[in-house]
């Protein structure tokens, strides 16, 4: 059988490879891979956060799809590509002797293609959302950094209204062409009268449903109008009154909850409109059944099963699987001090800045970079002229270009996307816990859905969210076996604080600050 083949082909190749990174669970992953391929039966595997930051797994599933006599779909980002395609895939090719094809592309190279293909998540979700022939049946896919997934399938299933579309419409309707620049006007008079927001986005109100629903009151009996329009009436319309009106059968994605929301440029003065749907799981289940697909994320969920993740995704009969963590490699120091003020609290935000200052003050012979991560925008302007009006250029706002001993102040966002191209840090301070915020008004609609569906918003959405987002910050972290401190005292007054602590352990929690911890940390670097 192939597991039995990729099981001694890999043993051989890690034995033979003089200082590769160690992982302890490659065979087994490596067979698990290659059983999938063979029944044909998906899989959902936790590779954790330490191995997801370093990539370290992908030797595991790239030997399987490559000892696999059939064709083999890899979904993953281009960065990632060009890794596989200049290191792990020739690598293990030259070793295992197959010359195996490989393929790049945004789309299935021909029915006669027997080999490897590397396609982008954007492209995959692209071509399998616009029909299910986009890509022969039945062929296996790997699907690389599920921890996104549920990001690039929203970002493929948000349809646009941009400034131009409205010239487009006028073009196309001439006769309507008054009421749709009164209708623009009206929009334009009615968003940019929201309060300003971090965010620059606000929910789609009453009035500007109501001037929408007459516009296209007006439009509906006129011919040619744009498809980008059609689309966007026929859900606008569904979502509107869906007690009087049927799904149309043309919809971009199945009738459902939908999110509508318009983004401003103050500046310029102009907006755009938005949708997307609220639940994912119904559109993506038709697509599972197609092919077996094989999911590696880091780390998706504390269960392994992860009931909230496959749920949210509509994944249904998948094989799961969780590796656990190297207890003493991946064990840091979690400094969680008693009595600051809660992170909604006038008095928090000296509490911080204070803190940050003592922590940067008792680490300043130590060597190596400080990460600091706010995730409120204003706050993290706020710290970031603060500190460098104290430690000079030192200090940079999401950056990538820092000194040896810099100081990064980041968002959450900036410092997942560019974590893998910095140095591990030796210190680590987080603000506040990563929940999503209800000051974003996106996130606000989705709580909103679920309360009207009677679900628990906070255990379903925001808790989910926080702790897979706070895993894979802190796992670099880990590598360092460095510092991380975290200031936000939710953590110690609220229940849900055990599950916060549960996914950073392995740990060492102190709740004290001594100079003596900087300096061991400062050794461990140089070592």
């Amino acid at each position: 059988m192939i597991e039995a083949e990729v099981h001694l082909s890999l043993h051989n190749f890690l034995r033979s490879q003089e200082g590769f990174p160690s992982w302890p669970h490659h065979l087994t992953m490596a067979r698990l891979v290659a059983r999938a391929l063979r029944l044909g039966r998906s899989a959902l595997i936790q590779v954790g956060a330490v191995c997801g930051y370093q990539g370290r797994y992908r030797t595991s599933f790239v030997a399987s799809a490559l000892m696999w006599q059939g064709s083999v779909i890899i979904v993953t980002p281009e960065a990632v590509q060009q890794r596989l395609l200049q290191v792990e895939i020739p690598r293990l090719q030259q070793w295992l002797q197959v010359n195996k094809p490989i393929r790049t592309g945004d789309a299935w190279p021909g029915s006669e293609f027997q080999g490897l293909f590397l396609i982008s998540p954007e492209a995959w979700l692209k071509g399998q959302l616009i029909s299910s022939d986009y890509f022969p049946p039945a062929i296996p896919t790997i699907i690389d950094g599920v921890d996104d997934l549920e990001s690039w399938v929203r970002r493929q299933l948000t349809k646009d209204i941009q400034p131009h579309d409205w010239d487009q419409l006028m073009l196309a309707c001439p006769q309507q062409a008054e009421a749709i620049r009164s209708a623009r006007v009206q929009l334009t008079k009615e968003l940019f009268q929201h309060p300003a927001n971090p965010y620059e986005c606000y929910l789609i109100s009453q009035p500007e449903t109501e001037i929408l629903n007459r516009l296209y009151s007006i439009l509906k009996t006129a011919d040619n109008i744009p498809d980008n329009w059609q689309q966007f009436w026929q859900q606008f319309e569904y979502i509107s009154s869906p007690a009087s009106s049927t799904p149309p059968a043309s919809l971009s994605f199945p009738a459902s909850p939908a999110l509508f929301w318009g983004t401003i440029s103050r500046r310029q003065g102009l907006f755009s409109l938005h949708y997307a749907p609220l639940e994912l799981g119904k559109i993506l289940a038709p697509i599972w059944q197609r092919q077996p697909v094989v999911l590696v994320g880091s780390a998706l969920e504390t269960e392994t099963e992860a009931p909230l993740f496959r749920q949210r995704l509509g994944l249904d009969d998948v094989t799961c699987l969780k590796f656990s963590s190297d207890s003493q490699a991946e064990a840091v120091q979690l400094y969680l001090p008693h009595k600051l003020p809660l992170p909604n609290t006038p008095e928090f935000q000296a509490a911080f800045i204070h803190q940050v200052r003592t922590l940067l003050c008792l680490s300043a012979t130590a060597p190596g970079l400080i990460v600091v991560l706010v995730g409120d925008v204003p706050l993290k302007a706020q710290v970031g002229a603060i500190l460098a009006s104290e430690f000079g250029s030192r200090v940079q706002v999401e950056k990538t270009c820092l000194d040896e001993n810099g100081i990064l102040i980041s968002g959450w966002e900036f410092w997942r996307e560019h974590q893998t191209v910095l140095p591990a840090p030796h210190l680590l301070i987080i603000a506040t816990l990563p929940l999503p915020s209800l000051e974003n008004p996106l996130v606000a609609g989705r709580v909103a859905h679920y309360k009207r569906s009677h679900q628990d918003w906070f255990r379903l959405f925001l808790l989910p969210a926080a702790l897979n987002e706070l895993q894979r910050a802190i796992a670099p972290v880990r590598e360092s076996q460095g510092i991380i401190a975290l200031l936000d005292s939710r953590v110690i007054n609220r229940s849900y604080g055990a599950q916060i602590l549960a996914a950073l352990s392995p740990l060492a929690r102190i709740n004290y600050l001594d100079p003596s911890l900087f300096s061991h940390a400062g050794e461990e670097n140089s070592a």
